[in-house]
């Protein structure tokens, strides 16, 4: 290594530092793939020599990133044989209070999580818990937040919950040669579940009441909608007024732009010409009605006649995702409708009127689209997975033989690994075999299960972690925390997890674990204690993320169909993470007392 030192940190240090520093920045200001960006960190940490070819790619060969992958084609397994869908559909039922709501949501979201990634659980529960809330007469609002909330802390029961579990117990592995059981952090998990649970229900004021956005099609003002005249429209030559296309049922005309597309004052004098633009505001179900009446048609492009509109289409609910492409850009300059098969005949934000035709909004995060698909639409056929996130979904597998099969898998991997006979990445491997050959899942699922995504910054993560250890970061600031905390151990440990729980509100909870880990553990060490409960706490505090929806995918999910603001999470979420951080430390040092190194 470079003997030249600037401030104690020699050049690599210094490369690993700004490299850090620059990925975390890219990844909150930018619209780049995570999986780039970490690749783009281990790419600069190798050219610079900061780590070695065997180092800067040894993420990729862990056993932590590879068990990942596996249980990926596991989830698949479960996922199609309908395992989900029947807890769904057996647990929830119709509690008479919102209390009781909240502990039949959060419970079994936390139990499937434990096992499941809480992304694909969430997205399952997602429609179903706002159709749940609309029966209760609850905004849903009030119950994806601890519906997100859950999946988090249910996670962190068990170590394949959740991926800083595996990367820390990974990282532990190669460190001490012990390997963790699988449920090392269920006693502590469990003990902060309850907390949770309790804490949503006591500051249930805190949770925002919000509209929900597709409702936002159902009330007059929340939404535009763009329609065209065709070439053979019988209205053609006669005013607005005339024609009964000024004053409509369910809303008010707020733009008309002739074939020039050059917008004109809206009066009801205005004649009425071929292929004219006429932007309206109002309730979805009666302008839809007037369009067919009126002999309107959606204004992706020219239609030159009525009888080219396919009547065999349907109407879906789509919100734009956080990290979606579609951000910034506006759906007439794109090729997104031609390229999807699809027309969006509306847009909504919450509860502003957009006064703009549809296809020139500047899309945001949580923006709500309206779109005509085809009747045998398919979203897993298109490329509208990661730009949008659809309210409902048709694709429910049966319930039957396979749904016992499956479970049966899982139940017997966890088993195999929880008693010791064979360790986690070797049950993986034969529950995803047992997936595939009865047929549980098929070889094409099984491969779209797997999100290489996440492996990418998941084998990035590690490697990180390398280099903040060898370059001697992880060293210089659990000697600079010693210094802040003194030698109570307690202290140190609550310090470390403090400040592990509120940067993962802004960065990959992967990334935080692998960041925390050398630091975490050096402490313990230079304490003079075994770094076991330490990097217990750690794994909790890294996926405790509550107080910003870019902390955890699963934020991501509900902050759409909540109709969220940002500030949401952190009226609540605050609070969360301090609550969660002291029972995470109270329990953790009676589950696993502290013990010094011999």
């Amino acid at each position: 290594m470079e003997t030249i030192e600037f401030l104690g940190f020699n050049i690599y240090a210094w490369i690993t530092i700004v490299t850090v520093l620059a990925m975390f920045s890219v990844m909150l200001f930018t619209k780049l793939r995570a999986d780039l960006v970490f690749l783009g960190a281990i790419g600069v940490l190798y050219v610079t020599g900061v780590l070695d070819a065997k180092e800067a790619f040894s993420g990729f060969s862990g056993t932590s990133v590879i068990t990942v992958g596996v249980l990926f084609v596991v989830v698949a397994g479960l996922t199609h044989t309908g395992v989900l869908q029947w807890i769904v559909k057996h647990l929830l039922g119709s509690p008479d209070s919102y209390s009781k709501a909240v502990t039949r949501l959060m419970l079994p979201v936390a139990a499937l999580s434990s096992f499941l990634s809480n992304t694909t659980v969430v997205t399952l529960f997602v429609g179903i818990v706002k159709m749940w809330a609309k029966k209760l007469g609850v905004s849903p609002s009030k119950l994806l937040i601890p519906l997100s909330y859950a999946s988090g802390m249910g996670g962190v029961c068990t170590l394949i919950g959740t991926p800083p579990n595996l990367i820390i117990s990974g990282l532990y592995e190669e460190k001490t040669g012990e390997a963790m059981n699988i449920l090392t952090t269920t006693i502590p998990g469990l003990f902060c579940l309850a907390v949770g649970v309790l804490s949503v229900i006591a500051m249930r004021r805190l949770l925002p009441d919000r509209k929900a956005p597709e409702s936002a099609f159902e009330s007059t003002g929340d939404y535009t909608v763009e329609l065209r005249v065709p070439s053979d429209n019988p209205h053609i030559g006669q005013t607005l007024g005339e024609a009964g296309l000024f004053h409509v049922k369910g809303g008010s005309l707020i733009e008309m732009y002739h074939f020039d597309d050059m917008p004109m004052p809206v009066t009801e004098d205005e004649p009425i010409m071929g292929g004219d633009h006429l932007v309206y505001a109002g309730q979805i179900d009666e302008l839809i009605d007037m369009a067919y009446s009126h002999k309107l048609v959606s204004s992706d492009h020219h239609i030159f006649s009525m009888s080219e509109v396919d009547n065999s289409s349907q109407l879906l609910t789509a919100y734009v995702n956080i990290g979606s492409p579609l951000i910034g850009t506006t759906i007439g300059s794109s090729s997104f409708e031609k390229d999807n098969n699809v027309i969006v005949a509306a847009v909504s934000r919450r509860s502003e009127r957009i006064k703009q035709a549809p296809r020139d909004v500047v899309l945001q995060a949580g923006d709500t689209l309206l779109l005509v698909c085809p009747k045998n639409f398919n979203v897993n056929t298109t490329s509208m997975g990661k730009a949008l996130h659809f309210f409902d979904s048709d694709d429910v597998p049966n319930i039957g033989y396979g749904t016992l099969v499956s479970t049966g898998i899982m139940i017997a991997m966890v088993a195999l690994s929880a008693l010791g006979v064979m360790p986690l990445l070797q049950c993986a491997f034969l529950a995803a075999a047992a997936m595939l050959i009865c047929h549980c899942c098929n070889v094409e699922q099984a491969m779209r299960a797997i999100n290489w995504e996440i492996l990418m910054v998941f084998a990035g993560s590690a490697v990180l972690g390398l280099a903040i250890q060898k370059t001697g970061i992880a060293e210089w600031l659990a000697n600079g925390i010693l210094e802040v905390c003194g030698t109570n151990p307690i202290v140190v440990m609550t310090a470390v997890c403090f400040v592990g729980t509120f940067i993962t509100e802004f960065i990959s909870n992967t990334a935080a674990g692998a960041m925390f880990f050398p630091i975490m553990y050096n402490a313990a060490e230079k304490l003079g204690y075994d770094p076991f409960p330490f990097l217990i706490a750690l794994m909790i505090s890294v996926s405790s993320s509550f107080a910003t929806p870019i902390g955890s995918p699963t934020h991501m999910l509900v902050y759409g169909p909540g109709g969220y603001r940002f500030s949401d999470f952190m009226r609540i979420g605050l609070l969360m993470n301090l609550i969660i951080l002291a029972a995470n430390i109270f329990i953790v040092n009676i589950v696993y007392p502290l013990t010094p190194l011999p």
